[in-house]
């Protein structure tokens, strides 16, 4: 393992200490690698500039610009930690677990377009980050995560927390590698930060040995970065631009089908803008919503199998979808054979692998969205200039719709409808906050009824789904945005997976807001036992009472003992005053114990390895809609 991946850190070395041309550098990795001094004055490789592994680690940092590390001390990564402690410009946020400080990592970045560093240890806590870099690769979010790892001649003996976790996140980052001499420290960081930031944004892991820490090496500083193969094309092809323009004026039934890329592109208003010139209804995934204003009358909401009855029929009747920065999962697309039957597609993506992997691309983009929505704007104006399609059939077809089907709200048993809990907690936050969420029903619930005004202000596992993702999310947020209201979204089950992070929120003065959406139950996992398997519930009712008083355990209660504000929620009439409460609560962090019933359920809902056309708007509901819609 460590002979391999050495050569590639060898192979990757920097090559000349001048900082890269604007010209060949993505945006957000240019603003990464601004050196804090001119480049001329490049310092000389002397015994005076030897520092040991662990400070060049602290330096490459520093050179970043990176403001916070989220992490947990540990044996192998010690010299590490001794070198942040030095440092006057970085603060270090310690969590409880090592799931919980990339998580927190993922919230920074996610909130801020920013890259986010975690740290940890070997053995078992580098293994800990194993499912949250699965997260930040699926969601493309840019993270750098510096494990430490065993002395380099103890490699391979079983040694004590020795893991190979090199091999093991190889799956599920851009890139891996291992550092073994203090020498290819600062190569190894620069080139994962290139890998992090540049073309899709993901996350990259820096395995360090101890010896490589503690050993000594001449630091220079700017660097450039060289990686042989790694070119991302952020310019689109002028002629695919064209025939999307043509297309698109032509459709009588357009969609523009919106995915996390536009956001990380930090492409909005240039989204907003081609919409509103073309006119077509826009969809928006999880990970981007915000892209287009809850409201936007030309906004039908989240496609898919959560999705509204707008969004999903939209792009089932659609004759072309224009997919920009999407992935055509298969929580959107439900059986792949089936979805949008009658539509041609243009799809936008900068990774070329996306482009025709799940649908193929009548008209395939590769760039930035940025620049492609950039270039396609001004051509869309000129061809639509001699004639366009008349939408008002397709949009009177959609608007009846959106009358016939609008946003449910559910409260068996005379409890809590979660919808319009956070209806009125969004409302009542304003259109600044942040809401991050775990997984589950609680995560649905948030996509569908929070009225989100600005993209980058929903932070949830879309792409892999783990729970307990809410809390240390919203600390991340928060310490990236201390001003701004952040609330974290979570299901009681969820919630007990990562709520001792209150603590770490209530020492460091973190005032988050939670709101715990409490059912009792596994709920995601209920729903699905309730509809697809005879109601055979099966370890998810997770409380021996039918009261909900007396669910075990009284979360309140719970947030006080963590130094956090407790405060139970149990009658709609509670609601406003318990969010006010909330809200002018900055003393601490304060939990909203939100009782709802386990009957309470997610709708509408398409179900799983089935047609979109097959969506069901309550138990046993389905949309009456003609197939021949807006023709």
């Amino acid at each position: 393992m460590s002979t391999a991946t050495t050569k590639y850190v060898r192979r990757y070395r920097t090559v000349a200490s001048t900082v890269p041309s604007p010209a060949t550098v993505h945006p957000h990795t240019r603003a990464c690698l601004q050196p804090a001094r001119n480049p001329e004055e490049g310092e000389p490789m002397t015994q005076e500039n030897m520092l040991t592994g662990a400070q060049i680690v602290v330096r490459c940092l520093e050179e970043f610009r990176v403001t916070d590390v989220f992490g947990l001390p540990g044996g192998a990564i010690l010299p590490v930690y001794d070198a942040l402690g030095a440092s006057a410009s970085i603060s270090r946020m310690v969590l409880h677990q090592q799931q919980s400080a990339g998580h927190a990592a993922m919230g920074y970045a996610l909130s801020t377009g920013r890259p986010g560093v975690c740290v940890a240890g070997s053995g078992p806590a580098a293994m800990g980050l194993v499912s949250v870099l699965q997260d930040a690769l699926v969601d493309s979010v840019p993270m750098v995560a510096i494990t430490g790892q065993v002395r380099s001649d103890l490699i391979g003996t079983d040694a004590f927390q020795e893991a190979d976790v090199v091999g093991a996140s190889l799956p599920v980052t851009k890139h891996s590698l291992q550092v073994t001499r203090a020498e290819d420290v600062a190569p190894a960081l620069a080139s994962a930060w290139e890998l992090a930031t540049t073309g899709r944004p993901g996350p990259v892991l820096v395995d360090i040995t101890q010896d490589a820490q503690e050993g000594a090496a001449a630091f220079q500083w700017p660097l450039r970065v060289d990686l042989p193969g790694f070119h991302p094309v952020t310019k689109p092809n002028a002629k695919q631009v064209r025939q999307a323009a043509v297309r698109l004026a032509a459709s009588q039934r357009p969609v523009l089908y919106v995915g996390g890329g536009v956001v990380r592109a930090d492409a909005a208003a240039a989204l907003r803008a081609l919409a509103e010139a073309c006119g077509a209804p826009v969809v928006t995934t999880m990970p981007a919503l915000g892209v287009m204003p809850d409201g936007h009358p030309q906004y039908l909401g989240m496609p898919g199998m959560y999705g509204t009855v707008p969004a999903v029929l939209a792009l089932q009747r659609a004759d072309l979808v224009v997919a920009l920065g999407a992935r055509f999962a298969d929580r959107v697309t439900g059986r792949a054979s089936t979805f949008a039957p009658m539509a041609k597609v243009v799809h936008v993506d900068i990774d070329p692998a996306e482009i025709s992997k799940l649908r193929e691309a009548d008209v395939p983009i590769v760039g930035d969205l940025a620049e492609v929505l950039g270039d396609l704007l001004p051509v869309y104006r000129e061809v639509s200039a001699h004639g366009h399609a008349d939408l008002a059939p397709w949009w009177g077809y959609l608007n009846g719709l959106r009358s016939s089907y609008p946003t449910t709200e559910d409260a068996p048993d005379r409890l809590l409808s979660p919808q319009r809990v956070l209806r009125r907690l969004g409302e009542l936050s304003g259109p600044d906050s942040y809401f991050a969420t775990g997984s589950g029903l609680h995560q649905v619930w948030a996509a569908n009824a929070l009225p989100l005004q600005e993209p980058g202000h929903f932070l949830s596992p879309c792409g892999a789904g783990t729970a307990g993702f809410g809390l240390p999310a919203a600390l991340g947020a928060k310490r990236a945005h201390p001003e701004a209201t952040v609330w974290a979204v979570e299901g009681d089950n969820g919630f007990q997976i990562s709520g001792s992070e209150l603590a770490v929120c209530a020492a460091a003065g973190l005032p988050v807001k939670v709101v715990v959406l409490n059912n009792g139950s596994l709920g995601m996992a209920r729903q699905w036992q309730t509809l697809f398997f005879d109601g055979n519930r099966v370890d998810t009712d997770l409380q021996s009472s039918p009261s909900p008083t007396e669910w075990v355990p009284d979360f309140a209660k719970l947030a006080e003992a963590y130094g956090a504000r407790g405060i139970t929620v149990s009658d709609p009439s509670q609601v406003d005053a318990a969010v006010r409460e909330a809200l002018s609560t900055n003393d601490r962090p304060v939990v909203l114990n939100v009782l709802v019933s386990p009957d309470t359920m997610v709708w509408p809902m398409v179900p799983d390895g089935v047609s979109n056309d097959f969506i069901q708007y309550r138990r046993g509901q389905a949309p009456v809609f003609d197939s021949e819609a807006g023709a």
